[in-house]
């Protein structure tokens, strides 16, 4: 795997998978009517612990303590906006004009953001992946993407949501399945929930010393310290109101390699994110503008990426995959003791 410095058989989940009600969702669907609009969906446990995932974008649709729901979600039979709980392939965040050349190639994928003129969150946002495998406290999910036009290459891919007496985990494993290199990066876009009437109170601790500068049409511009800025987090304090869409770097690591961000909550529980060092880029996203009628800054979404944004343009963390190499990384959710 090279990363540029300018930038199974299926088993049968039959009888395994269990549609459960989510917070403002309907009734639970009945064993064995199992699809939703976001296809199936799969419950896992682990003691104070519960997630349910859905096979649509293998998105995490719900992450349950104690009973009380930890993120900002929808229902199993909504598409929901904002892309909420989605793992996003294989860019994240945005290819400017939908134009990127690599390898000598000039490419053109589809602009899906035309306000922006933007290519974004990639091309598996509403696909179903299919499971491998689903026990009592983890699902694994897997979809092969093939080549199509202005990404004419094939990659592979594995998911394992899983949970303990701590949180929930999320492990994606990307390979190059064809003849040819393939650029690719990855998010996820899970939001945590207010835990109150909105995100001013959380209590917010963001280890990133960088964040990027942008234009009008959210497109990094360049780089700035948070020193002194609205966007300097590195010592916790409440988010107030400060909105942010913005894309951070250089992240403070613990001596494990993770990168932790922390969320006080006003209703009690303190909740973390961890990165693994495959995650050099968090996107923070203060749910300002939701499209839904809905109150604004219900949740804030931390998005764990392998890229900048536009890192199919300036080769920001781009990860070039060779035929049969494998690209392996891991964040979660967790309750702080």
């Amino acid at each position: 795997m090279r990363r540029f410095t300018r930038r199974a058989a299926l088993v049968s989940a039959a009888g395994a998978t269990t549609a459960v009600a989510l917070a403002g969702s309907p009734a639970a669907r009945p064993p064995g009517d199992q699809q939703t609009a976001n296809g199936r969906l799969y419950e896992i446990r682990s003691g104070r612990q519960r997630a349910v995932v859905a096979g649509v974008s293998a998105t995490l649709l719900s992450w349950r303590f104690d009973g009380r729901e930890m993120l900002l979600t929808h229902g199993a039979d909504e598409v929901g906006e904002g892309y909420r709980g989605k793992t996003i392939l294989p860019w994240p965040n945005r290819i400017d004009r939908g134009r990127y050349t690599f390898e000598g190639r000039e490419l053109q994928v589809p602009v899906n953001e035309p306000e922006r003129d933007a290519a974004l969150h990639g091309l598996m946002s509403f696909v179903e992946w299919q499971p491998v495998a689903h026990r009592g406290d983890r699902v694994e999910l897997e979809y092969r993407l093939p080549p199509t036009y202005g990404y004419p290459f094939q990659l592979a891919f594995r998911i394992e949501f899983a949970v303990d007496d701590d949180g929930v985990r999320s492990t994606l494993t990307a390979k190059n399945v064809g003849r040819t290199a393939a650029p690719f990066g990855t998010a996820n876009h899970t939001y945590l929930a207010a835990g109150g009437d909105r995100i001013d109170d959380i209590v917010f601790e963001l280890p990133a010393s960088t964040h990027y500068l942008v234009d009008d049409n959210l497109i990094p511009t360049g780089k700035a310290s948070v020193e002194g800025t609205r966007y300097d987090f590195r010592s916790a304090r409440p988010i107030g109101a400060t909105e942010m869409d913005t894309a951070f770097t250089d992240l403070r690591r613990r001596p494990d390699g993770d990168a932790v961000v922390r969320f006080a909550r006003p209703d009690g529980p303190t909740a973390e994110l961890w990165v693994d060092g495959t995650h050099d880029y968090l996107q923070v996203y203060t749910d300002d503008s939701p499209s839904e009628d809905r109150p604004a800054r219900q949740g804030i979404t931390v998005e764990p990426m392998t890229c900048a944004p536009n890192a199919f343009v300036t080769g920001d963390g781009l990860i070039t995959l060779r035929p049969g190499e494998t690209h392996r990384g891991s964040w979660g959710y967790r309750i702080a003791g």
